[in-house]
């Protein structure tokens, strides 16, 4: 497997890899990450789609990215996935993927059509004093020292940043910008989150420095990702014949050691109450999703809280079978489990879904977004953050385009919200939200949209439904690590199996992203049949000089570099410097970017 750019490689079809005829695949779990690995075995390994068997144990596929109707509890989303035009295995795949929503057309065409014809930008990112604009005007607000340690981050290699927090390469001025409030909750970091995955994420996302503020910078599909990714492509699948297997709950891949080979030889699984198993040779990939984000999510509804009395740090089936897997390893190579599923405090956060028809509620939202949520188009543009619940919930809500499931009646406006904080009492309910019934989060949401308080309660009860998720592992992957706690895609030595998802160790790219799960599936299947075609490289911005120069721009608030309060010899140094570049590219650079006027 290798990488490349351009489109040389990526509009070649490759040609059949050797002995594919021979293979058989067993994908574990059917998440995006699954989902993809099946994908490209189809489309480029060219492998029969009745060789290809993806083992599930839910009813339904999908992994993470879900999207449901209870009929007797109503809408559950877990939560949503932002999307950035350079998500390049993304599209390299869908461009492939029929839409079920227009005949003719691919998936991508369709988001491509849609995102352009209805671009997303935020009109209200942050909210204070129950519903009033916190008018962060695209600002940062970075002082100096915050500024200089973001650049040095930005610059150190990833091996100094192993097992490091955020808190201990920032300064305390940094968690009062702007920049903070905007990073944290669009990403959901928290200040002991891994100071390496921010690094990642600083890289990764530099040239999306000035669409941060306002999330002009992302693209949303029309649908909940289940509906507008998930079906066609399990459509796709399985009109190429592949099979996926529902209520198979593996436990564990026996890998054997020869010498310097590691042979996937069996898969262990309990189905109908029963344990199997499926033996393997070296012609069967196996494709192991470890880990999962959801796993042990405790659903509530309007009247019930989530019930978390079964919750138990480092326990879930994901973590249970990667843990029995990891304990093959002769040297670690399958990576350690512990480092990210082993502070359910650390590592949760809880979302829920308000669905209302109720025009008085209807009406504080657009006072707030500035749209009215029922016209079928970008409502927040992304999230709207409570500015002044930091110190309680932590909560941001959003409105994506309307209606979010095909089922969802005309007048219907499903809003989804999230909090950081889960164990501190709200603003406006004195209790912690993982205690909160979906009746009691939706009062708060209601507090902050600006609902006055006689109102609160009873529009809550009867004008709303409220579904809640609480998620323990949902920010695992955020935890502090070593370069060996996620295992390689493909480990050294395997002959037939690898790693997919979130928990597995692909560089460069930035975890909590659906490019991240798919890019591994496309990796996976890539290196185990040796296909002739490059992988693309993740987006290379951060080696591009004028995307670096317009983010120091943003980063000091659109300013050119002259009026930047400087010290005297830093002063006489750029003064110098400018003199030097005089009449080069560099000062074209530097002029077209803003730094110089």
């Amino acid at each position: 497997m290798y990488y490349s750019a351009g489109t040389y490689e990526s509009f070649a079809h490759p040609e059949k890899p050797e002995g594919v005829d021979k293979k058989s695949a067993y994908i574990i779990g059917t998440g995006l990450a699954g989902l993809t690995a099946a994908f490209y075995l189809v489309r480029d390994g060219q492998m029969k789609g009745e060789h290809i068997h993806l083992l599930e144990k839910l009813e339904l596929a999908g992994g993470s990215c879900d999207g449901r109707k209870d009929v007797t509890k109503g809408f559950f989303m877990r939560g949503g996935r932002e999307m950035d035009n350079h998500f390049e295995v993304m599209w390299d795949m869908f461009r492939d993927v029929p839409s079920l929503e227009t005949p003719g057309v691919s998936v991508l065409d369709e988001y491509y059509w849609l995102n352009k014809h209805d671009p997303n930008y935020s009109l209200c990112r942050a909210t204070v004093h129950q519903g009033e604009d916190a008018h962060t005007v695209k600002k940062f607000g970075l002082d100096k020292a915050s500024a200089m340690a973001l650049s040095k981050l930005f610059i150190t290699p990833e091996k100094e940043l192993e097992g490091k927090k955020i808190s201990e390469v920032l300064p305390d001025s940094f968690w009062d910008t702007n920049f903070w409030l905007y990073w944290q909750t669009m990403f959901a970091f928290q200040r002991w989150s891994s100071a390496l995955e921010m690094k990642r994420y600083l890289c990764r996302y530099v040239h999306h420095i000035d669409g941060l503020p306002d999330f002009s910078a992302l693209r949303f599909t029309k649908l909940n990702q289940y509906e507008s990714l998930i079906l066609p492509l399990v459509k796709y699948l399985e009109s190429h014949g592949v099979r996926i297997e529902y209520g198979m709950d593996v436990k564990n891949v026996v890998i054997e050691t020869v010498g310097e080979k590691k042979i996937a030889r069996q898969i262990i699984y309990v189905r109908d109450g029963q344990q199997q198993t499926i033996d393997l040779i070296e012609d069967d990939l196996v494709f192991i999703t470890n880990g999962c984000c959801t796993d042990s999510s405790c659903y509530g509804d309007q009247t019930h809280a989530p019930d978390l009395s079964a919750l138990e740090n480092g326990r879930g089936e994901s973590w249970d079978m990667w843990k029995a897997i990891a304990a093959q390893a002769t040297h670690g190579e399958f990576g350690h489990p512990d480092a990210f599923c082993s502070d359910i405090e650390a590592t949760n956060w809880m979302s829920a879904t308000v669905a209302t028809s109720n025009e008085e509620i209807i009406r504080r939202i657009m006072d707030i977004c500035q749209r009215d949520p029922r016209a079928g188009k970008v409502t927040t543009g992304g999230i709207v953050t409570v500015k002044d619940s930091t110190d309680n919930w932590y909560l941001s809500w959003t409105i994506n385009r309307q209606p979010q499931f095909k089922a969802q009646d005309k007048n219907l406006v499903l809003v989804w919200l999230y909090a950081l904080n889960t164990n501190k009492p709200g603003n406006y309910v004195q209790k912690p939200m993982r205690e909160c019934t979906g009746e009691e989060v939706c009062r708060e949401w209601l507090y902050h949209i600006g609902v006055p308080e006689d109102r609160i309660d009873v529009l809550a009860a009867d004008a709303c439904n409220t579904t809640t998720c609480f998620m323990p592992y949902i920010n695992a992957f955020f935890q502090p690590r070593r370069n060996e706690d996620r295992p390689h895609v493909v480990p050294d030595g395997s002959v037939n199996f690898a790693f997919l998802g979130q928990f597995t160790e692909t560089p460069r790219d930035t975890i909590f992203t659906i490019e991240y799960s798919m890019r591994t599936g496309m990796e996976a299947v890539y290196t185990l049949l040796n296909v002739d075609r490059g992988v693309p490289e993740v987006w290379g911005s951060k080696y591009d000089v004028r995307e670096l120069l317009r983010a120091c721009y943003y980063a000091i608030d659109k300013k050119p570099i002259t009026d930047v309060k400087l010290g005297f010899m830093e002063h006489e140094l750029l003064r110098i410097v400018l003199k030097k570049v005089k009449g080069t590219d560099v000062e074209i650079l530097l002029r077209d970017s803003g730094l110089i006027e």
